[in-house]
C-alpha cells in the first residue's frame, strides 16, 4: 500500500510542476495540456518494461544487457539524450521557441526530480555507463510534494470558474486576488529552483563534515536519505566490516553499527573460492544496485549457497533499492548453478543465467 502511495504521490508532484512551467510560460490550450503532460512522459517507460520483463529471459546475455539501457525504469527515457530528442522533436514540429522551451523544463524537471529523489539512473547513457545519483531529498519531502499541488488546484479552480462553478465569496476571493497572476508562478518556480539546488549543497556539507569526524572518505553518491532530515551511509571500516551510519543534520552521526563483509556458516573449505565466484558472475549483471556487498556462506545437500546482498539493507524500510538480494547456489559435484534474487523488493524468484553470461 505506501509503495502504491509513492507512485500516487511521485506522478501528481511531477505532473503540478508540468501545470506550473505551462502557467508561468502563459501557454494555453492544446500547448498547456502538452507541456503539462510531458512532465511525466519519461515514466511511459513502464510499458517497453513491462514488455522486456516479459521477453527477457529469451534473449542472450549481451542483447539482454544492452536493452536494459534501453527499456529498463529510470533508464533511456530519464536520460539527457532523451529529454533533448523530445526537445528537438517539438522545435521541428512547431518551430514555436516558447513551447519548447515549455516542453523541455517540464521533462527535465522529471529528470531531475527523479536524480534529486530516488535511486542510480544511467542520465549520461549512452555516453557512459555510469551509475549515479544525487540522492538529497526525502521521497515524501513536504515541499516537492505540496508546492506541486498549487498549480494544479489553480488549474482545477479555474475550470470551475469557467463553467460557472464557483459561488459567492469563493468567486469574489479568485477574482479580487488573481490567483492567475504570473508574479504567483514565478514564486512559485524560485522557491522549487532554490530548494533544489540547496539541498545538494546541504547533503555535500554535511557528507564532508562526516567524512571528517570519520576520518574515513563517505561517498556522497552512496548516502541517501531515510526522512527529512537523517540520511544512511556507509564506508569500509577494515578488511572485515562495514561501519553502517545514521547521520543526521541536527546531530552529526545518531547511531553506527558495524557489519561483517563475510560470513561463513560451518566448515567450507572452498568458502571464498565461491564468494568469487558469486561476485564475478553478479558484476556481469547490469543492475549493480549493491554498493557495499554482504556475503553470507553456506553449505546443504551438496550445494554452496551464497547470499548477497547490501550492508545497509537492514536500515532501510521504505527504500526498494535495497532490499535486494541474490542466492547464488552453486553444485559441488559440477559448474552448474542456479541464482535465486529478490530484485528491488519484488518477490524471491530464480533467475535466468542469461543475467549473468
Amino acid at each position: 500500500m505506501r509503495q502504491e502511495y509513492r507512485v500516487i504521490v511521485n506522478t501528481i508532484s511531477h505532473l503540478g510542476v508540468g501545470v506550473l512551467i505551462g502557467l508561468a510560460l502563459g501557454l494555453k490550450e492544446n500547448k498547456f495540456k502538452i507541456v503539462a503532460l510531458l512532465s511525466v512522459l519519461p515514466d511511459v517507460d513502464f510499458i517497453p518494461y513491462s514488455i522486456f520483463i516479459s521477453a527477457s529471459n529469451s534473449l542472450n546475455h549481451e542483447t539482454r544487457n544492452q536493452l536494459y539501457y534501453l527499456f529498463w525504469h529510470r533508464e533511456f527515457t530519464h536520460s539527457i539524450l532523451f529529454v533533448f530528442l523530445v526537445t528537438l522533436l517539438i522545435w521541428f514540429a512547431t518551430k514555436d521557441w516558447i513551447f519548447t522551451v515549455g516542453g523541455f523544463e517540464s521533462i527535465l524537471s522529471h529528470v531531475y526530480l527523479d536524480y534529486l529523489t530516488t535511486w542510480k539512473m544511467h542520465p549520461l547513457y549512452p555516453f557512459s555507463m555510469d551509475a549515479s545519483i544525487i540522492g538529497a531529498v526525502y521521497f515524501f519531502d513536504p515541499l516537492l510534494n505540496l508546492l506541486p499541488l498549487i498549480p494544479l488546484v489553480i488549474v482545477i479552480v479555474g475550470y470551475l470558474k469557467n463553467r460557472g462553478g464557483l459561488k459567492g465569496e469563493l468567486n469574489s476571493f479568485w477574482t479580487s486576488n488573481s490567483l492567475t497572476d504570473n508574479k504567483l508562478y514565478s514564486s512559485l518556480i524560485f522557491i522549487l529552483l532554490i530548494w533544489m539546488v540547496f539541498t545538494p549543497v546541504s547533503k555535500a556539507l554535511l557528507v564532508k563534515q562526516i567524512s571528517g569526524d570519520e576520518a574515513a572518505e563517505i561517498s556522497y553518491q552512496n548516502t541517501y536519505p531515510e526522512s527529512m532530515d537523517d540520511f544512511i551511509t556507509a564506508y569500509s571500516f577494515n578488511s572485515t566490516h562495514y561501519k553502517v551510519l545514521e547521520i543526521s543534520y541536527l546531530s552529526g552521526v545518531k547511531r553506527s553499527e558495524y557489519v561483517e563483509k563475510i560470513s561463513v556458516t560451518g566448515n567450507i573449505p572452498d568458502a571464498f573460492t565461491y564468494i568469487e565466484r558469486a561476485k564475478r558472475l553478479y558484476q556481469k549483471s547490469v543492475i549493480q544496485e549493491i554498493d557495499y556487498p554482504v556475503y553470507s556462506v553456506s553449505e546443504k545437500n551438496g550445494c554452496v549457497t551464497v547470499t548477497l546482498s547490501n550492508a545497509r539493507n537492514p536500515y532501510f524500510e521504505d527504500w526498494a533499492y535495497f532490499k535486494s538480494f541474490y542466492k547464488f547456489v552453486f553444485d559441488t559435484k559440477d559448474e552448474n548453478y542456479k541464482v535465486n534474487a529478490s530484485v528491488q523488493g519484488d518477490r524471491e524468484e530464480e533467475l535466468s543465467q542469461n543475467w549473468f553470461g
